[in-house]
């Protein structure tokens, strides 16, 4: 044998030993089930957690997103009724002024008719009630205060009557 083949011969042994090597490690790959299980299981330990990961994220913006929408409606509804309280109050204070000035209406045209009466009662008043009735009519407020007291001494009377009868039995 001449060196060429001898050293041809160790290349292509030592070759073949190392592709041997390689395709002994591939069945070792292949029949090593628990290795790949382990592998595989690793694989899966990953995507869980990227999902999980992903769907944290998706969840909080859907949560974000709902709290905006929540929000928008909550200023939405102060909103309107803010401006159903201004309605409100605005109508009520037109209908105060309304009836504020229905009153004060009211108590012009009644003056105007006990001013009617009142001179109607002077007129037609014999001579001796004539001063008595024209003080009143200048002067309403002490009449109205006598005319109050008198009534609280009748008032003042008849509970006492029957009072008294009460206390008799």
């Amino acid at each position: 044998m001449t060196d060429g083949t001898a050293a041809d011969l160790r290349r292509q042994i030592e070759q073949t030993r190392h592709q041997l090597g390689e395709t002994v490690e591939e069945l070792a790959a292949k029949a090593d089930v628990r290795g790949r299980a382990r592998a595989r299981a690793a694989d899966l330990r990953d995507r869980a957690g990227a999902m999980t990961v992903q769907l944290r994220s998706s969840a909080a913006e859907a949560g974000r997103h709902v709290q905006e929408r929540a929000n928008r409606a909550g200023h939405a509804v102060q909103g309107r009724a803010s401006r159903a309280g201004h309605t409100v109050q605005e109508t009520a204070v037109r209908a105060g002024h309304t009836a504020q000035d229905r009153a004060v209406q009211a108590r012009h045209d009644l003056r105007g008719k006990a001013s009617d009466v009142g001179r109607t009662a002077e007129g037609s008043a014999p001579a001796a009630l004539r001063a008595p009735v024209g003080f009143a009519r200048r002067h309403p407020w002490p009449v109205v205060i006598a005319g109050a007291a008198a009534v609280a001494l009748v008032v003042a009377g008849a509970r006492g009557r029957s009072s008294a009868k009460r206390w008799k039995r």
